[in-house]
C-alpha cells in the first residue's frame, strides 16, 4: 500500500520503494511476492535476481528487497537440488555479506548446526534479531513485519523440517510473526524440491476444486497462473542460453552472483514512541529531539457515510513546509502513515500537520509517532 500510494501520487519505481519515501521499505512485502521469480527461472538465480531488481524495488529496498532476492534464488535452486542446506547456503550467495540480512541468515545456518531443537534457534533469533526498527506498527511492539526475521523463520523451517511437509509448515507457522506467509514460502520451496506428484495428498486436498476460480478482483485463476508461469519459464530458459524442443528442455544453469549492496534506514535507531501531540482546529503539533520521526494514523469517516474523501495536509518541520500530503479515506488508496521525515540534524524539532480542506464527517486520526536518533537509546538500568 505504501508503494501504491507513492506511485498514485507521482513517486514512480524504484523511488516508490526507497526507504526515504516509505517507512515500509524493510517490510516483508517483496519476500512474499517473489515466488514467481524463482519459478520462472529454474536453475537460473541470476535471471531471477534481475527480475527482482525491477519488481522488488517497486515496494522495497535494502533488507526488504533482499528477502525477495533470496527466496527467489532458493526456488531456482530447488529445481536442481534436493539438498536443503545446499540450497539455503548457495542462495545466500546472492546477498551481500555486509548486509544485516546476510548475517541473520548465516546465524540460522550456524545455529542449525549447533542445536538439534529448532526452539533453541528460534530463541537465539528472538534475542539477537527480533525488533522492527522501521515499520511504525512494529517498532516497540510484539509485531515484526521486517523481512529479515521472517526470512530467518523460513530458513529455520526448511532446515529443521528436513524435507517433511508437515514438519516444515508446522515450524514456520509456530515461529510466529507473519505466520501465514512464512509457511507459504517454506512450503513453496519444499514443494519445488519434491515436485507436485511427491507432495503428500493431505497438503493438496481441495486444490483441484479451486483451480478454476478467479482470484478476487481479477480474471486470473490458478490454472491460468500455471499456464502463464510455465510459458514465461520456457521463454526465460531460452533467453538465458537454454533450448526448448517440444518436451525436451535444456537449461543453462547459473552460478549465483551477489546483487548490489544497499542499506535502508542507515544509522537510524528508534528511541521512543509517543502520543503527546496536541490536536485541535485541524492541526496536529508535537516536538521531538532526534534525527527523524514517523507519525502513524488514518482518515476515518462517520458511520453511514459511503463516499470517500481525500483530506489534504500541509506538513511543516521547524516552521518550513516539508510537503502537502493527500490523505484518502479510501482503504485501497490510503496513505498508510500520515507523514515522516528522516535524516534531520540531531536536535529539537517541531512538527505541524495542518489540514487545509476539512470536511464534516471525515476525521484524521493520529495514533502515535516514532522518534529516531543516530545512536541507540541508553539503558540506564543496572
Amino acid at each position: 500500500q505504501a508503494a501504491r500510494y507513492n506511485i498514485l501520487n507521482g513517486i514512480k519505481a524504484p523511488q516508490s520503494g526507497y526507504w526515504m519515501n516509505s517507512p515500509h521499505a524493510d517490510d516483508i512485502d517483496y519476500q512474499i511476492e517473489s515466488d514467481y521469480a524463482g519459478l520462472m527461472n529454474p536453475g537460473m538465480p541470476n535471471s531471477a535476481s534481475a527480475m527482482s531488481d525491477k519488481v522488488g524495488h517497486i515496494m522495497n529496498y535494502g533488507d526488504g528487497w533482499y528477502g525477495g532476492v533470496f527466496i527467489g534464488a532458493m526456488y531456482t535452486l530447488a529445481f536442481t537440488s534436493s539438498d536443503i542446506p545446499y540450497i539455503v547456503s548457495t542462495a545466500l550467495k546472492t546477498i551481500p555479506a555486509q548486509s544485516k540480512y546476510y548475517k541473520c541468515i548465516t546465524d540460522v545456518i550456524n545455529w542449525h548446526k549447533q542445536y538439534t531443537d529448532w526452539h533453541e534457534t528460534w530463541l537465539q533469533l528472538q534475542k539477537k534479531w527480533s525488533g522492527d526498527l522501521a515499520c511504525p506498527e512494529g517498532v516497540f511492539n510484539a509485531f515484526d513485519i521486517d523481512a529479515t526475521i521472517n526470512s530467518a523463520y523460513v530458513v529455520m523451517a526448511l532446515l529443521y523440517g528436513n524435507g517433511d511437509c508437515g514438519k516444515t509448515l508446522d515450524i514456520a507457522t509456530r515461529a510466529g510473526q507473519d505466520a501465514d506467509c512464512n509457511p507459504s514460502s517454506a512450503g513453496g520451496v519444499l514443494g519445488t524440491i519434491l515436485g507436485y506428484k511427491n507432495i503428500p495428498a493431505y497438503w493438496k486436498e481441495g486444490l483441484k476444486t479451486a483451480e478454476d476460480i478467479d482470484f478476487k478482483y481479477t480474471t486470473m485463476s490458478l490454472n491460468k497462473v500455471y499456464d502463464i508461469g510455465f510459458k514465461h519459464a520456457l521463454t526465460n530458459i531460452q533467453r538465458n542460453g537454454g533450448t526448448v524442443n517440444g518436451d525436451n528442455v535444456v537449461i543453462k544453469t547459473q552460478v549465483p552472483q551477489t546483487v548490489k549492496y544497499e542499506e535502508g534506514f542507515p544509522g537510524m535507531y528508534p528511541v521512543s514512541k509517543k502520543n503527546n501531540f496536541t490536536y485541535k482546529n485541524n492541526e496536529i503539533r508535537f516536538e521531538f529531539e532526534g534525527t527523524g520521526f514517523a507519525l502513524a494514523g488514518a482518515v476515518d469517516k462517520d458511520g453511514g457515510i459511503k463516499e470517500d474523501y481525500t483530506l489534504q495536509a500541509v506538513v511543516y518541520i521547524d516552521g518550513v513546509k516539508s510537503e502537502t500530503a493527500n490523505l484518502p479515506s479510501d482503504y485501497t488508496t490510503r496513505r498508510y502513515d500520515i507523514c515522516w521525515k528522516y535524516g534531520l540534524d540531531n536536535k529539537k524539532h517541531t512538527v505541524l500537520v495542518k489540514i487545509i480542506n476539512a470536511k464534516e464527517g471525515y476525521h484524521l486520526q493520529p495514533y502515535d509517532y516514532i522518534v529516531y536518533k543516530d545512536k541507540p537509546a541508553v539503558n540506564n538500568y543496572k
